[in-house]
């Protein structure tokens, strides 16, 4: 997906969790969030050649589970009118839904992305993107670089340059 196309997606994710929350649709809400958080994470792939989410396809992946299962199991075992709840751990069910699947996966996920990023980002692959960069810089017409002026050198010897009339500098 485009760069642009993936920021318009994103840009109506957002309008979406801001009208979904106004109108007090929470359910929804929290799915267009999730969405949200999602394309967000995946954005960070828009440069790259390789396949559509790599190197963060196990990364989205798994935070898509995540959060379905988390959302799904928070609004289908909680609701405003229950008076007593079911516990598990010692903690409500739906709260150990919400803990276990929206905040230790992410959690645990980011920290074995960052362990394995060796492997995805290693210095070789660095290298080679920044070589990458300089040379399109280099080959880019940037509207602050200066420009540079490739005039032959002085052949006298004195080490200046030579300028259109012969003359040096």
């Amino acid at each position: 997906m485009p760069r642009n196309a993936l920021m318009g997606v994103i840009g109506l994710l957002a309008l979406g969790a801001l009208v979904t929350a106004s109108l007090g649709w929470y359910r929804v809400f929290s799915y267009v969030a999730a969405v949200f958080i999602l394309a967000v994470v995946a954005s960070a792939t828009v440069e790259h050649r390789g396949s559509l989410l790599a190197p963060f396809n196990g990364l989205v992946t798994v935070l898509a589970g995540a959060f379905i299962a988390g959302l799904t199991g928070i609004w289908v075992l909680w609701s405003p009118d229950v008076t007593s709840y079911t516990y598990a751990f010692g903690v409500p069910r739906p709260t150990l839904v919400y803990f276990a699947l929206l905040w230790l996966v992410p959690a645990f996920t980011a920290i074995y992305f960052s362990l394995i990023f060796d492997r995805i980002g290693s210095e070789a692959i660095v290298d080679t993107i920044i070589s990458e960069a300089r040379s399109r810089q280099r080959d880019a017409d940037l509207p602050l670089v200066p420009r540079r002026i490739d005039r032959p050198t002085s052949t006298d010897g004195s080490g200046g340059t030579a300028d259109e009339g012969g003359e040096d500098e």
